[in-house]
């Protein structure tokens, strides 16, 4: 985002009117492709280098280098042009709120909220200082998923075999399988499985099965190719054709490649994609905080100015 503060200030003082009409201007400066200018931000509402460009404005007019004269439009402030001026080549977000204009925006936001003004202010010393709030915010929570993914994988790696395969099951029902009625879906007996831990019904009529191999391996310990032929001829030996194998740790090569000779059909998740997909489909999680992020709805107002 630093990037843009610049060129953006100095697109606005030509015939650039907004943060959109700076993309073009914005693509041949940096050389970025058509597949970078249609990345979209973790949220999908915006492409990540439009983002980039409204959050350069707001942070240039907060530091009283652009004006808004109506809505939807910016021009370059006298400050701006004079900036602009000086040569100017670069400007960083610190270098933007140390501006008097900026230093007074902050200082009446601390009158009327001072928690809000005390989260401007440690904004900028997050990391990534190419990043917009949301891209940061999306980070902050990637962070946070990797270090519940990893706690989860430390308490699934202690559960006792029984309950470890229980879970497999409660996550498959979560998923929709077996309508998501735990009486559709069963555990076998804990020894003479013949190498099958659970079975599921894939539909709610219960027309077909799906049967279920989870087994608890230390990280480092892969699934290999003999563990997936046996458990392809315990599938063989009941007629079945669907199949889940689960592991706490990961799969070898050779296992994955031996599924692909074979007519059935099964899906190989490992301790990763597990803790993955409890987290998406709450199982042995729960929230926390939860955080909503609002934007302005443009169509909204186009519609009033309509009238």
């Amino acid at each position: 985002m630093r990037h843009f503060f610049v060129p953006c200030l100095r697109l606005l003082s030509g015939t650039a009117r907004n943060a959109r009409d700076c993309l073009p201007a914005l693509q041949s400066q940096f050389q970025l492709t058509e597949a970078e200018m249609e990345e979209m931000v973790p949220s999908g509402t915006r492409t990540r280098v439009f983002d980039r460009a409204d959050w350069a404005l707001f942070h240039l007019m907060r530091a009283g280098l652009l004006d808004r004269p109506e809505r939807g439009v910016y021009r370059t402030s006298q400050d701006g042009k004079r900036l602009l001026d000086s040569g100017v080549s670069a400007l960083t977000l610190a270098q933007l709120k140390g501006m008097p204009a900026y230093v007074a925006a902050l200082s009446a936001l601390e009158e009327d909220a001072p928690e809000v003004s005390g989260v401007a202010r440690a904004e900028g010393e997050l990391p990534g200082p190419d990043q917009s709030p949301e891209e940061q915010i999306a980070r902050a929570h990637a962070e946070l998923d990797a270090a519940l993914q990893a706690e989860l994988m430390e308490l699934v790696i202690g559960l006792h075999p029984v309950r470890f395969e229980r879970l497999i099951i409660d996550l498959l029902n979560a998923m929709g399988y077996g309508a998501g009625e735990l009486a559709k879906s069963m555990l076998t007996k804990a020894s003479g499985d013949g190498g099958i831990d659970g079975i599921i019904h894939e539909d709610a009529l219960g027309l077909d099965a799906v049967y279920i191999q989870a087994k608890r391996y230390a990280p480092g310990s892969n699934v290999g190719r003999p563990a997936i032929q046996q458990f392809v001829g315990s599938l063989t030996g009941e007629g079945a054709t669907k199949g889940v194998f689960v592991t706490t740790s990961d799969f070898s090569g050779e296992a994955r490649a031996y599924l692909g000779k074979v007519q059935h059909r099964i899906v190989l998740i490992n301790g990763a994609e597990l803790a993955r997909l409890m987290i998406r489909h709450g199982v042995g999680v729960r929230p926390r905080s939860t955080y909503v992020i609002k934007g302005v709805d443009e169509d909204y107002f186009a519609e009033v100015s309509g009238l």
